[in-house]
This record gives C-alpha cells, structure tokens and sequence, in this order.
C-alpha cells in the first residue's frame, strides 16, 4: 500500500489527501486486469462523504470504495482496467471521484500505462468491397508484426468460409507477414463472413485469427428500388427521382419511359459515366389507372444491366365505412312557413 499523509486536524470542513492520485502500472499484456487501491486521508474536522466514483470509460470499474471517513481516518478507492480491447497502445485511464470536500469536490484519479500485444494485426478485419459478376475484384492486405524477443513461425492460413483464401507472405523472417484476403469469384451478392486462422509457435499467443467481411454490390445500382406515390388523384404535383450507379466499368443512361399522359421525366447527369438521376414530376390530379401496371424503363450501356425497370406504385386511399358513421338519429323536419311554433 503507497504511504499515507499524515493527519492533520487544523482545516475546517472535511479534506481528502490522497497519497497519489495517479498509478502508472507500466507494461501489460493484453488481456490482463490492472487492479490498485487509491488511499487518501480525511485530514479535515467534519465527517468526509464519498458520494460517488464515475469511471468514464467502461473498461474501467470501481469496487466498494470507503463512503465514510472520520477525521484523521483513512479511505480506500479500488479501480481495476480490463485490457482485453487494447494493444500496442498507451492509456490514460480516469475516474472521478465525488465528496464532501469543498476545495474539490469532483477529483479525478489516474491509470496509466502500456497494453502490449505480442503480435499486432492490423488492420484487425480484412474487409472486401466487393462488385458482383465482376471478371476480378481487389484482394486486401493484413500486416502482422510480432513483439517478442524470439522469433515466431506462422503456419498457413486456413480459412473457415469457402468464399475466402488467403496467402501468406514473409515481410521480416521471424518478425512481420503480410496475408493477403481473396474472395471466390462465385461469392454471391449480399455479405460473406468468416475467419482466417493461422497457428504459432508461441506459447504467448498459439494462434492468430484474422476476421474477414466481403459485402458484395451489384455492378449497377438502382435506388430507390420502386417509386411509391401519394394516394391519387394526386393534389399538387409530385416530384421524385431514382439514382443509378454504376460501381465498375462508365455508363451511358438513355431513353428514360413511363407511358404515362402528362408526366415529365428527364435524365440528369451528376458524375459523367458513373452517377445519374432520373427525374419526374406528375401532375396534380394524377392517379394510376391500373395500379401495379406502371413502371419506369431506363436503357443503359452496360450489357447485363441494358434495361432497368423501376415499377411505380400508388398508395390506395383506404374506403370509407359508411357502416361506422356516428347515428345522430332521425332527421327532425323544419316546421312550414307560416305555421304555429
């Protein structure tokens, strides 16, 4: 336990001395839990009331800390740092303590130090942004570079979904690797995940898992996917648009249809071969004659997307239930002009 200050009687009101307000714990492996007790000293003549210890990250907890300390009496703060989510890096930890001290009545303590990592992945998911159909997409890269004094052999790397491979390769003998994430060209469109598994011949760290994401994008993008419009007849004009993108090789966008009476519908272009809008307006008193049986058409370039069609809905006015009408009764006819009230 770090030495106390002596106590003292002479203030006025409760004091709170700590013997240190920061703990410098050095180096750690991550994972380990730094743990230490904060003393401190009522060195005041009334009563000290820890009301409240607020660490501000959640890394960081308090345990049950001394609430109520006498005059000259001593009071114990417990604070303990789960590294698990830190490596390589170093960390100020705090926690603010609440009390009765007026000179300082929100006083802030200390953690610091190193969280050291024996192999560094970074970055720590090999993530593939990748175009459906495409003839090659982009593999990514991790690099992982070892810490320990001895040098460390790495296995070859085994994948746990079949729409990655990975390869390894030396940077440093014993020291850094590159591993390089491709995706199957058969990954279908949406998201893949899966992990990359390397073994070691450290007993520090036996094995290294890499995470891998692929999120898988159309070559061509249409959004919004449907034009939905107001219940009809429309009461003012509506104006909408759709965008198309084109995330691979430039497009043309032409030829914009609706087949609808008094629609205007234009192609606007925001980045030349890659960024379109379609834009409309339909009139006031528009409403869809056949709903379900309008659509928009648009001719592009690219060969496997030479026609995009975007169906046009229109939200149905729901009926009104003359069943559910408030009965105000039987009509009371106005008596005749002229006759008796």
């Amino acid at each position: 336990m770090s030495p106390v200050p002596n106590a003292s009687t002479n203030g006025t009101g409760p004091r709170s001395e700590f013997a240190s307000t920061s703990y410098e714990f050095g180096r750690v492996l991550v994972g380990e839990t730094v743990r230490h007790d904060f003393t401190f000293t009522n060195t005041g003549d009334a009563v000290l009331e820890v009301s409240g210890v607020y660490p501000k990250c959640g890394c960081t907890i308090a345990g049950a800390w001394t609430r109520e300390v006498q005059p000259g009496g001593v009071g114990v703060i417990p604070l303990q740092f789960n590294s698990s989510h830190f490596g390589g890096m170093t960390v100020d930890k705090e926690a603010v303590v609440m009390s009765t001290d007026k000179r300082e009545q929100a006083l802030t303590l200390h953690l610091k130090g190193t969280v050291w990592k024996p192999i560094e992945v970074n970055p720590q998911m090999a993530f593939l942004n990748l175009i459906a159909d495409a003839a090659s997409n982009a593999p990514t890269t991790v690099h992982i570079v070892s810490s320990l004094d001895e040098p460390v052999t790495l296995s070859a790397p085994v994948s746990s979904n079949p729409s990655f491979t990975a390869e390894l390769k030396t940077v440093k003998a014993g020291k850094e690797f590159d591993l390089t994430v491709y995706a199957v060209p058969s990954v279908r469109q949406g998201s893949e995940q899966g992990t990359i598994s390397m073994k070691t011949d450290s007993t520090n760290v036996p094995t290294i898992e890499v995470s891998a994401l692929a999120v898988v994008q159309p070559e061509v993008m249409v959004a919004p996917p449907q034009i939905s419009l107001p219940p009809g007849p429309l009461g003012t004009a509506f104006p909408c648009s759709i965008s198309i993108r084109s995330l691979g090789a430039p497009i043309t966008v032409s030829e914009p249809e609706l087949g609808l009476t008094n629609v205007t519908v234009q192609v606007k272009t925001v980045q030349e071969g890659k960024y379109y809008l379609v834009m409309m307006t339909f009139p006031a008193g528009f409403q869809l004659v056949q709903p379900g049986q309008a659509q928009l058409t648009i001719k592009t370039s690219n060969p496997r997307f030479a026609e995009v069609k975007v169906p046009i809905h229109q939200v149905t006015r729901p009926p009104v239930n003359l069943s559910k009408a408030p009965n105000r009764g039987p009509a009371i006819p106005e008596p005749a002009q002229g006759s008796a009230k």
